[in-house]
């Protein structure tokens, strides 16, 4: 925790695959996300469809399709602790982490894994787990279980840089 608080930020490659049991292939979208310490998230995914989810203290804006739509985390408990399981762990902020979260942490400095279990009910019905693989100070993969089998894996590349746009 005290490597990934020390992280200045930037921007990372990433593809993400979402696996849902209704379709037969992976969903599969790239982008980049940008983290601007100490609370600022933006996801901004380039392909299959251009749109932007961006996080800033309390709020999540989403814009797609020339829409923009603004939600107050602390009206949507489940999905402010689900955002805040990504941005804790880039702040490496293990007591917001705590509030929500059992944490388990196994591996290396070189190749760990930190394992996040819901400790609500109502959060536990919508993530089963989180699970974030990185080495030292990078976080280099986040894959989310659902309840229901279903999963999404996002493998970030910071050697790469931004994706291109469409």
């Amino acid at each position: 925790m005290g490597r990934l608080a020390q992280n200045p930020g930037g921007r990372v490659s990433f593809t993400e695959r979402a696996y849902i049991s209704i379709l037969d292939q992976p969903v599969e979208s790239t982008g980049e996300l940008v983290y601007i310490p100490p609370d600022r998230l933006e996801k901004r995914t380039f392909k299959p469809k251009p749109e932007v989810a961006s996080l800033q203290g309390g709020e999540l804006s989403l814009e797609r399709g020339g829409q923009r739509r603004t939600l107050r985390l602390d009206e949507y408990p489940e999905a402010a602790a689900f955002v805040e399981s990504i941005r804790g762990t880039l702040a490496g902020d293990r007591a917001a982490l705590e509030r929500t979260y059992r944490l388990s942490l196994r591996g290396t400095e070189a190749n760990w894994i930190l394992v996040l279990e819901p400790r609500g009910l109502r959060l536990s019905a919508a993530v089963r787990r989180i699970e974030i693989q990185g080495s030292g100070g990078q976080a280099r993969r986040i894959e989310i279980l659902q309840p229901d089998g279903d999963r999404s894996v996002m493998d970030l590349d910071p050697t790469q840089g931004p994706s291109p746009r469409p």
